[in-house]
C-alpha cells in the first residue's frame, strides 16, 4: 500500500475522485488535502503525467517513510524558507546584483561548486558597511507563504526543526530567535571595522556540511535519518537531502525536482503538514 497526496487551491473533491478512479484508490478527501490509499506504486512517468494534468502539488508518499515517526525538519533559508537570496539582496547595495544573482543562479542549478561560487560572491561584497546586512533582513527579507503555519504544525507535533543554509549566520541566528527554531548551520560573514573583507570565516558550509549537520542533529537526538525530513531549492542541498526518511523540493530547480522524493509546486509551506499526515 502507498498514499498520494493531493493539495493546492485548484483540488476539488470531484477532481480528487476523478483521480482516485484513475489510479485504482481509495480516496480520504479533506478541503485543505486528500490523501488516496493505492496497492502498488505509482511509475515516475503516471506521476509526472498527474502533474501536468493538474494545477495542484500530487506526491506519493515513499512506503518506507512513515510520517507518525517523523522527529526533524532541516530546512534551508534562501528561496525557501524565506523568499529572497540574502546574497543577492546585499550586493545590491553596491549594484553588484545582476553579477551576484547570475553566479547564485549558475550554482543552484549545480553548473558552479558551490564553495567557489560562495567565495566570489562574497569576494564582490568586499568594502560594504556591515550596517546593511540589519537593512536587509528589516526592510528586504519575508518569510515564504505558509511558513508560520508550517512551524507551528510541527511544533504541535513535536518535530525538532533546523535551518542549515549555505548563507549567511546574521541572518539564520536572528531567524532562530524570531521563529523559534531549534538548530541552525551557516556561513560567517568575515569584517573589520565595520566592513565586509571579502571573506567567510571558517569552513564553509556547503552541501556536504549541510547533510553532516542533519546526520548530527540525527545522533544528538537518538533518532534514524528515515526519522527526518530535508527540504530545499538548489543543487547545494541534494546530499542533504538523499540522507533523509522524506526530500521535498520546495519550488525548486529542475535537478533538484527531478531527484527529491516529493516536490512543492503550488502550496506553500504548510504543504509541508499535508505531506506529513
Amino acid at each position: 500500500m502507498t498514499k498520494l497526496v493531493l493539495q493546492g487551491n485548484a483540488l476539488t473533491k470531484d477532481i480528487a475522485s476523478d483521480i482516485a478512479e484513475k489510479v485504482a484508490g481509495s480516496l480520504d478527501y479533506k478541503p485543505d488535502f486528500s490523501t488516496i490509499t493505492v496497492t502498488q506504486r505509482l511509475g515516475q512517468e503516471q506521476l509526472k503525467a498527474l502533474r501536468e494534468d493538474y494545477a495542484f502539488d500530487i506526491n506519493e508518499i515513499p512506503e518506507e517513510f512513515d510520517p507518525s515517526e517523523a522527529s526533524l525538519l532541516v530546512t534551508d533559508m534562501d528561496s525557501t524558507l524565506i523568499s529572497i537570496e540574502c546574497v543577492d539582496e546585499i550586493a545590491s547595495f553596491i549594484n553588484a546584483k545582476p553579477q551576484v544573482s547570475a553566479i547564485t543562479e549558475a550554482a543552484m542549478r549545480g553548473e558552479i561548486d558551490f564553495e567557489t561560487s560562495l567565495r566570489q560572491r562574497v569576494a564582490l561584497l568586499k568594502g560594504l558597511d556591515f550596517s546593511v546586512l540589519e537593512q536587509v533582513f528589516e526592510q528586504r527579507l519575508s518569510l515564504n507563504s505558509g511558513a508560520k503555519t508550517m512551524l507551528e504544525g510541527l511544533k504541535q507535533k513535536g518535530i525538532k526543526t533546523a535551518l542549515v543554509s549555505g548563507g549567511f549566520t546574521f541572518f539564520t541566528e536572528r531567524l532562530q530567535q524570531q521563529l523559534g527554531l531549534d538548530y541552525t548551520l551557516a556561513n560567517m560573514l568575515a569584517s573589520q571595522d565595520g566592513k565586509l573583507t571579502g571573506e567567510v570565516e571558517g569552513e564553509i558550509c556547503g552541501a556536504q556540511a549541510k547533510a553532516d549537520f542533519l546526520l548530527q542533529q540525527c545522533q544528538q537526538l537518538g533518532i534514524s535519518p528515515s526519522q527526518t525530513v530535508a527540504m530545499g531549492d538548489g543543487a547545494n542541498d541534494l546530499v542533504m537531502m538523499k540522507e533523509a526518511g522524506l526530500s521535498i523540493a520546495y519550488h525548486a530547480k529542475p535537478a533538484v525536482q527531478a531527484q527529491a522524493m516529493t516536490q512543492l509546486n503550488h502550496c506553500g509551506l504548510e504543504g509541508v503538514l499535508g505531506l506529513l499526515q
